[in-house]
């Protein structure tokens, strides 16, 4: 910085400084100016008879602000040309002098003053071009601040986007849209419900039209959609078939954020996390790796602690009988007292459990009919549509299949055909003699009795066997001691789930027909009927979403696909490849799709084409429509009768025939509610596979 006296070529400024100031003003000085201006000059001015020193920012010849410090030692702005030449300042004009102010929201100012008085300065600062080097100038950090631009580009954007960009936060939005791919979120979302099952007719329809396990995935696309950190996933492969489980895990491999997962499927672990932390004994401990590295560590973790527990026990054998033999002699008591101390401070280390708490297998059929069932050139469907057609099937003892297909294929409408709870629309069907099916699906879970205990569900199924029978065979299932007693009103999903299983095995199938059995069920449980499963000496027909199940069980597959139940020529890896190869087809095709408007002399014949789709249609949107106003009925009867059955108050009544009747309408409700569910699910099969509406 440069000092020096200047009396000459002057301009006079006591206009600007001779009033007399009341208050003792805050200097304020432009930060931002400090970017363009090369050196800061303070100068000793001589003016009118009295020195005042002035400070300004230099900048080649150009006209800027600076500030003027009167003799009194207030400050006042003032534009300062500033020359080249070595202490040469000249004070112009005296901008402004600011005493303390207040603006509150909502005031409506009208700024005067003189040109060059200041005003345009001003301005600058509420647009944050000028800051104060002393003093405080303060606004609101939400404020946006519009102002007129003095200059108007020319760009090549047209007049109306000029505008729009005016407002700074839609286009701060836009921005941000932009940056996390906002304009491409109706597509990623239609990718999820895709993925997860969902045609493209369904993405307009109301959430509220669809059924409960169609909803669980709704939820389960909403999760994904959010932008997370943290993603927690609680049995998410429950409801789901297995062409969503194999997306879903795709998509999961390539989440970027933090992924904590409750999950009863090895495979679906094992390709996706990269550690698991395990509940044992009220402890949690963090193993690193897939399931299957879980396993192995935790038995060579087991094993350790169960040899460092025999060693310890050879110990304390050792120190007891040391113990024993020398306390009462003199000689030796003080080394028998310390042995006794020694055992006192030992650490005791338990034993290693390892042992299930399953234990059960199918029992030996009665019969073994060769073969168990034939289908012979069997179409099957509903109203006089066929889903399935040319169905040619003969199931032997000891084959295993598991069906495989995408989500409304009718890899369940075969099953109900085998069961015998659909009828066929044409073909012959031969029953071996003695025949005894073993059907599972979920909706048996719902013709449980609420009210009644899974001693009272085997004690009706077979009346015969003794009731301590009927105890340790249900013990092979984990009910034991009081829960074997207890209603099955307040079970969870998995207990539910297992004494369905457990009914079905006791009748002594043997054709099994299993329509995803491992949903609700933990690790332990799966694996038990995996094992149960291998042993079983009758024909088994599986449907289910556990590759491991699938893989360790079957023998052969049969792909649904195209109104068609084929050998499918290769393992579960082969079909995941065959998915990713229709996903890829399909998405080709839509690509393909253009949007062209027939021609005049196709025009009449497409209009009456497109009204015979929808009188097809007709009919079975209206008993869909039925359907769900039942539903809505039903589940608000249901919502009030489960409501009464909370009031605890109920339960402590000596009476107990409002209980017994509240216990029998939930269970009916339940019942209807999921068959109205399966028949609606049923109806929209249908609707899918007929010809698109254009």
């Amino acid at each position: 910085m440069e000092k020096g006296n200047i009396a000459t070529n002057i301009m006079p400024i006591a206009t600007g400084l001779a009033p007399n100031y009341r208050r003792t003003l805050a200097a304020l000085i432009f930060h931002t100016a400090i970017f363009y201006f090369n050196s800061l000059l303070r100068a000793t001015i001589a003016c009118n008879g009295f020195i005042t020193r002035c400070y300004a920012l230099r900048d080649m010849n150009r006209f800027i602000i600076g500030v003027v410090q009167k003799p009194s030692g207030h400050f006042a702005f003032a534009h300062v040309t500033a020359w080249p030449a070595r202490n040469r300042c000249t004070c112009t004009q005296h901008i402004a002098t600011l005493a303390r102010q207040q603006l509150h929201p909502g005031h409506k100012v009208g700024l005067t003053g003189a040109n060059g008085a200041g005003k345009s300065s001003l301005f600058a600062m509420f647009r944050g071009e000028l800051h104060p080097e002393k003093g405080d100038f303060e606004m609101p950090s939400s404020w946006v601040v519009a102002h007129v631009a003095q200059e108007t580009p020319a760009l090549a954007m047209p007049a109306i986007e000029f505008v729009l960009d005016g407002d700074v936060e839609l286009l701060n939005l836009h921005h941000r849209l932009t940056d996390i791919d906002g304009y491409g979120a109706k597509a990623r979302a239609a990718e999820l419900l895709s993925g997860l099952g969902f045609s493209q007719a369904n993405l307009q329809q109301a959430v509220s039209t669809f059924s409960g396990g169609w909803r669980v995935r709704l939820n389960l696309a909403r999760a994904l959609m959010c932008r997370s950190d943290l993603l927690l996933l609680d049995e998410p492969t429950n409801h789901l078939d297995l062409d969503a489980v194999i997306w879903l895990e795709g998509w999961l491999q390539s989440y970027r954020g933090t992924l904590l997962l409750i999950s009863h499927d090895r495979d679906f672990l094992d390709a996706i996390v990269n550690h698991i932390a395990h509940i044992e004994q009220q402890t949690l401990t963090l193993y690193k790796g897939g399931y299957s590295d879980f396993e192995r560590q935790r038995a060579e973790k087991l094993a350790l602690q169960q040899a460092m527990f025999e060693k310890q026990q050879r110990k304390v054998a050792h120190l007891h009988s040391y113990i024993d033999r020398f306390r009462v002699q003199a000689t030796k008591a003080r080394q028998a007292q310390s042995r006794i101390k020694a055992l006192e401070r030992m650490e005791m280390i338990s034993a290693a459990h390892v042992d299930s708490q399953f234990s059960f297998e199918f029992r030996t059929p009665i019969a073994a009919p060769d073969p168990l069932l034939v289908l012979d050139n069997m179409s099957v469907g509903y109203g006089d549509r066929p889903l399935i057609s040319n169905i040619e099937l003969a199931i032997r003892p000891n084959e295993r299949i598991g069906l495989l297909g995408k989500n409304g294929a009718g890899k369940t409408t075969l099953i109900k055909l085998l069961a015998h709870e659909l009828e066929p629309l044409s073909g012959k069907r031969v029953e071996g003699k003695d025949l005894n099916i073993g059907y599972f699906a979920q909706h048996q879970l719902e013709q449980l009795r609420p009210y009644e205990s899974p001693l009272q569900h085997m004690m009706k199924l077979d009346p015969l066997t003794r009731e301590q029978e009927h105890l340790n065979y249900l013990g092979g299932f984990d009910f034991k001691g009081d829960m074997a007693r207890s209603p099955c009103e307040n079970f969870s999903g998995g207990e539910k789930s297992r004494l369905a299983l457990a009914l079905l095995i006791w009748t002594r199938p043997n054709l099994l027909l299993l329509d995803e059995p491992t949903n609700h069920l933990d690790l332990e449980m799966r694996h038990a009927l995996t094992l149960a499963l291998q042993d079983f000496e009758g024909g088994v027909i599986l449907v289910s979403h556990d590759r491991a199940l699938l893989r360790a069980t079957c023998d052969e597959f049969i792909l649904v696909a195209d109104g068609k139940a084929q050998p499918f020529d290769s393992d579960l890896e082969g079909y995941s490849a065959w998915l990713n190869e229709q996903r890829l087809k399909e998405k080709q095709a839509n690509a393909a799709v253009t949007e062209e408007k027939p021609s005049n002399n196709n025009r009449a014949a497409n209009k009456a084409e497109r009204q015979a789709r929808i009188a097809e249609r007709r009919p079975l949107l209206k008993e869909i429509e039925q359907i769900e106003r039942n539903m809505a009925q039903w589940q608000t009867e249901k919502t009030a009768c489960d409501n009464r059955l909370n009031d605890a108050a109920l339960y402590t009544q000596t009476d107990k025939t409002e209980l017994q009747n509240l216990l029998k309408q939930q269970a009916e409700l339940a019942t209807k509610l999921e068959s109205a569910e399966e028949r609606w699910l049923v109806l929209h099969e249908q609707l899918e596979a007929m010809p698109a509406i254009d």
